[in-house]
């Protein structure tokens, strides 16, 4: 016979919150933390940084984007303050080795389609109008693919977008500088019109506040080197990182409304790679956009970009109509 005791003890037991590294919450409690903060953005601001496809509103900017860019700005202050007990231990702010404005770096990763790009050009104007750091300076990873002919050679076109289609070491040493308060760093600028690195043309930062890095596989770690040694990744130079994310099947509906409606524009563009796709059916160019996913965009998401989430300070989790459900911030 079970004693009472032992009944509520195993009661208790299996009602005890499990423990996670993260606090989780609804868009109604996350909403609730932007503690008034005033919405600096337009309606006519806000069309011109939303992403082709993106449904988001002034509403989901006040409820979401305003409590992230509050506690944004506040691990901004904190991160200032450990700077100054770092300095403070080293004798002396002008001593060899002390620091002194290292710009604050974020992570913005997940799928194709999924808004991260929409997110990251939020960030950059919701950030850049606190009057503690107005320089902010946003830099997608698509600059550091390797060129076309360098993946030919290669044999990756298909893997375009795959871990192995960048240049990661230059990508980790553009924000090692940047962080190490270079006073000019330059990026590669690559074009979605003609598919390829622009050679002629360049991105310059000069020693921004806030550095903004978005781009699918931000989060991957380091590989080892040849010599079997860990290196230093992208990610260890990130002071937050953000992941956002959906359910699979509502990021390929996403990717193929978003691929209709370049069909429609962008891809009109004689100069476009994608023009070709306007000369057949919409139905064969979906079959193309529809392989594509399958066996590129897909692939690339469950085996590379999904299994970084953990490794956000926080997920941002959207519904089927885009608007973001709940969120899960990491604990320190």
């Amino acid at each position: 016979m079970i004693s009472p005791v032992s009944e509520n003890l195993r009661s208790a037991h299996r009602h005890k919150p499990e423990a996670t590294p993260y606090v989780d919450l609804t868009r109604g409690e996350w909403s609730a933390l932007r503690d008034k903060t005033p919405l600096p953005l337009t309606a006519e601001e806000l069309e011109r940084l939303r992403g082709l496809g993106d449904v988001i509103d002034l509403d989901e900017v006040r409820d979401i984007y305003l409590p992230l860019s509050r506690l944004l700005n506040l691990y901004v202050g904190a991160t200032d303050g450990l700077r100054s007990a770092l300095n403070t231990f080293l004798g002396d702010t002008g001593k060899k080795g002390s620091q002194s404005g290292t710009p604050f770096v974020i992570g913005v990763a997940g799928s194709v389609a999924v808004g991260k790009s929409t997110v990251a050009r939020l960030l950059q104007a919701l950030l850049s109008r606190w009057p503690e750091h107005p320089r902010v300076e946003r830099v997608t990873t698509d600059g550091f693919l390797l060129p076309t002919k360098e993946l030919e050679a290669r044999g990756l076109m298909s893997r375009k977008g795959f871990p192995e289609s960048y240049d990661r070491r230059a990508l980790t040493r553009f924000v090692a500088d940047i962080k190490a308060g270079k006073d000019e760093v330059t990026a590669p600028v690559y074009s979605h019109l003609i598919y390829d690195i622009l050679p002629d043309e360049k991105l310059t930062v000069r020693r921004p506040d806030i550095l903004i890095v978005e781009g699918i596989n931000v989060l991957q770690p380091a590989l080892p080197g040849k010599d079997g040694r860990t290196r230093v990744g992208l990610a260890d130079f990130f002071d937050f990182s953000v992941y956002v994310d959906a359910r699979e099947e509502d990021i390929q509906r996403w990717y193929l409304n978003r691929f209709k409606k370049l069909r429609a524009t962008a891809f009109q563009n004689p100069s476009s790679y994608f023009q070709k796709y306007t000369q057949v059916s919409e139905e064969e160019a979906l079959d193309y956009a529809r392989t594509t996913w399958r066996t590129v965009n897909k692939v690339n998401l469950l085996e590379n970009v999904a299994p970084t989430r953990g490794r956000a300070n926080l997920v941002i989790t959207k519904g089927p109509d885009h608007k973001v459900q709940r969120l899960r911030l990491r604990k320190l």
